[in-house]
């Protein structure tokens, strides 16, 4: 043996060696991936006004150049915030010039412009004090409305957010809210905090004045509240995640920390993923058909409510397509779920599910535009821009083309707010991708396509919550309940969140560009403005009045809306400066004057105990009567320092109720 070790050695010794192939250097990442700020200078702008207060502009050097013209809005800074691209604040820039115009006019105390809004801002507050619910009635009590109104409350909410987002089991629903009116049972409590979440979200479709406004901030409250239980264990469970989402929806329906729900949509995500929802149940252990499918439609659902609130509130989705491989959908009615041997529809075949397997299929691009304009290091040429919007494009188009085989077969369809929301939501990704360029365009020729797409995708979101068959009837359609056939308008009108703040910014963002058309003007005779631009601009201060009047409670959109016009007419008209100052001053005071009455009798009503109190005479009113419900505690369930869509511009910040500065 010993013999034969030796012989092994010295042939071994023979062999010669062979020297390691040279290690191949590793793949290079992108140096914006290893250092975001390693070759990309940027340059910050910061404007601080009385108004508006100190922000803070981080513009990236361009291709194109430098600085305002050239450079781009990466993000905004503003307190303790910062807000990505897809964040309509970082428009400001846009909006620097009013400020410089008419500052000096505000630094004055006394001035009838800084005089109204604090007394606006004073009147806000106590609306808001009073529509707060009292600590003690926090937990669920069944306060419902009577039956016919509760009835055509979840009509509203299953014809308009259930079609596109599918949450709940229908047939489930129904029988458990049937249930309540016909047994002495006492509800299960977790469904009646369900049921309440689809009630308040169905109460800001119900009208065009948010009458239920009052109930349906409660019902929130009480919703927040009963999931703040530290019982966290025992909630790890499919009807919990349905509260959840609702929630999220309700919150933005009643503009309670709507702001905020890109926050709560993380948890949201994080919980179903500790659920083991981003895993398709094939790979988990045996399920019911029922409950497989289930997961799959609410994972899909928090997929959809991840990257809407990413792309409203300027934050990173914090999501990558590897982390799931959950199925979308099956194509199934919610009545196949029970029967375990269902098959599911042919895709050309329309079933409540259709839509959100629609809209699934652009999820990808979607989740790549919140990634490509908020996520950490996002510096995104203008070539990659264009390359995602090309591919967003022929999405966009195949999405159309399989809505529009449902609409023109003989069986059901999709409903018209579905299409509508969908095609509002296609419209806002691609003005998304180009917003960022916006501003550089009305003065650097190469990005002159942004310029065309963000004026005219502006005009088409506006066209969709504000239809020509709405306009046409002016002030009569609402009296005629024109627009309170039209769901999208009232929740436009009534709600809060993503329709509102995106309608607000396609207004600005087209009063830039009648603005900038004016300045580009070089001819002697009269400058010639595209109506329909000129129609959209005024419309839409018409309707941020009709938001007031419905219980809006910050006039500050209202406002810069007055102003930016009045400074559009004053550009029509040539008029000098000074005269063009002093109508900017008597706008703003004007559109002052125009809503404190409205605020006054909000106050009247909710001191009188008005609003809806008369509506809680269905299944067990609180003891002691609606009153008891307006004396409030301190917004401490929401209270998350956060800011919506227009307030925080103006110093109004939610839940805080000090005003501060506006930057314009």
């Amino acid at each position: 043996m010993q013999r034969r070790i030796q012989e092994l050695e010295s042939e071994l010794g023979r062999v010669p060696i062979k020297q390691a192939p040279a290690q191949k250097p590793p793949v290079q990442l992108a140096p914006s991936l290893l250092d975001p700020f390693a070759t990309h200078k940027e340059d910050t702008v910061t404007t601080s006004t009385k108004l508006g207060g100190t922000f803070h502009v981080h513009n990236e050097s361009s291709e194109c150049g430098v600085g305002r013209e050239g450079g781009i809005p990466r993000s905004v800074t503003h307190k303790t915030r910062v807000f990505g691209q897809s964040h309509w604040i970082n428009g400001i820039v846009l909006f620097l010039g009013i400020p410089s115009l008419i500052e000096s006019h505000f630094r004055g105390e006394t001035s009838r412009a800084v005089v109204g809004i604090q007394r606006c801002k004073s009147l806000a507050r106590t609306i808001k004090f009073q529509r707060r619910p009292a600590a003690r009635h926090l937990p669920p009590i069944p306060d419902l409305p009577p039956k016919d109104v509760a009835d055509s409350l979840i009509d509203c909410y299953l014809r308009t957010i259930e079609s596109v987002y599918r949450i709940l089991h229908i047939p489930t629903f129904r029988r458990d809210y049937d249930a309540i009116w016909s047994s002495d049972t006492p509800p299960n409590t977790a469904f009646m905090v369900q049921l309440k979440l689809v009630l308040a979200i169905g109460a800001a479709m119900h009208d065009t004045k948010f009458s239920l406004r009052t109930s349906a901030i409660r019902w929130v409250y009480e919703a927040q509240n009963w999931l703040s239980d530290p019982a966290f264990k025992s909630r790890l469970n499919i009807q919990t995640l349905q509260i959840s989402l609702l929630l999220l929806f309700a919150r933005e329906a009643t503009g309670i920390g709507e702001d905020m729900v890109w926050v709560s949509a993380g948890s949201l995500l994080r919980t179903a993923i500790h659920m083991g929802l981003n895993r398709d149940p094939s790979f988990l252990p045996t399920r019911s058909f029922f409950e497989a499918e289930m997961r799959r439609r609410l994972w899909n659902t928090i997929l959809e409510a991840l990257v809407r609130t990413s792309l409203l509130s300027g934050g990173p989705p914090l999501l990558s397509l590897s982390d799931f491989n959950t199925a979308p959908p099956g194509n199934f009615a919610d009545e196949q779920l029970t029967d375990d041997d269902s098959t599911p529809a042919p895709d050309a075949e329309f079933t409540q599910a259709s839509v959100a397997i629609a809209l699934h299929a652009t999820f990808p691009l979607r989740l790549a535009v919140t990634k490509f304009l908020n996520d950490f290091g996002a510096h995104g040429t203008y070539d990659e821009t264009l390359r995602i919007d090309a591919e967003l494009r022929t999405a966009y188009r195949a999405l159309c083309h399989t809505l529009q085989g449902y609409t023109s077969s003989t069986g059901p369809t999709p409903s018209r707010f579905a299409l509508r929301v969908i095609d509002f939501q296609m419209l806002r990704y691609q003005s998304a991708l180009h917003v960022p360029f916006f501003g550089p365009s009305l003065k650097v020729a190469a990005y002159a396509y942004s310029r065309t797409v963000v004026v005219d995708n502006s005009l088409r979101m506006w066209n969709i919550v504000c239809p020509a068959s709405l306009r046409a009837h002016g002030a009569a359609a609402e009296e005629e309940g024109e627009i309170g056939r039209d769901d999208l308008s009232r929740l436009a009108i009534c709600g809060s969140g993503f329709h509102c703040a995106v309608s607000m910014q396609a207004a600005l963002l087209i009063a830039v560009e009648l603005r900038t058309q004016l300045q580009e003007a070089a001819s002697l005779s009269p400058p010639t403005l595209r109506p329909d631009l000129v129609a959209a601009v005024e419309e839409n201060k018409a309707w941020l009045l009709r938001r007031i009047e419905a219980g809006e409670t910050n006039i500050k959109g209202y406002l810069l809306l007055c102003v930016v016009t009045t400074q559009i007419d004053a550009l029509t008209r040539g008029l000098e400066k000074e005269e063009m100052l002093r109508l900017c001053l008597e706008a703003a005071e004007e559109s002052e004057e125009v809503c404190f009455p409205l605020l006054e009798a909000m106050v009247a009503q909710g001191r009188d105990g008005g609003g809806d109190s008369g509506i809680l005479t269905g299944l067990g009113t609180p003891e002691g009567g609606v009153e008891d419900w307006e004396f409030m505690v301190t917004d401490a369930l929401f209270e998350l320092g956060g800011v919506d869509g227009m307030s925080w511009m103006f110093g109004q910040e939610s839940g805080q109720g000090q005003g501060g500065p506006l930057p314009w």
